[in-house]
């Protein structure tokens, strides 16, 4: 591993009841719609995936400095740092 960024990491990861009922907060503001939820481990804030069309938790990660997300999809426990564009262990 050579992620230098694991210091930013201040949230624990959300449990399983937390994921159930999460949405994004910045796709529920405009009316837009998400594919998959990330966590971010700095704020915890939970915002909307690559993959879905805003794209909000990377450019949360890039307005804030935040690097390190979680997915916070159900009975998913990886993590991933934008700057160094790397999956972090497990336990992370």
């Amino acid at each position: 591993m050579t992620c230098t960024h694991t210091e930013a990491i201040t949230r624990p990861r959300l449990t399983e009841d937390e994921k159930t009922g999460a949405v994004c907060a910045d796709c529920v503001k405009i009316g837009g719609v998400w594919l998959h939820l990330r966590h971010c481990r700095t704020c915890g804030a939970v915002l909307c995936c690559d993959d879905s069309p805003n794209r909000h938790a990377r450019a949360h990660a890039d307005a804030e400095g935040h690097p390190i997300i979680t997915s916070a999809e159900p009975r998913e426990i990886w993590s991933y740092c934008y700057v160094d564009d790397e999956m972090l262990p497990r336990g992370t």
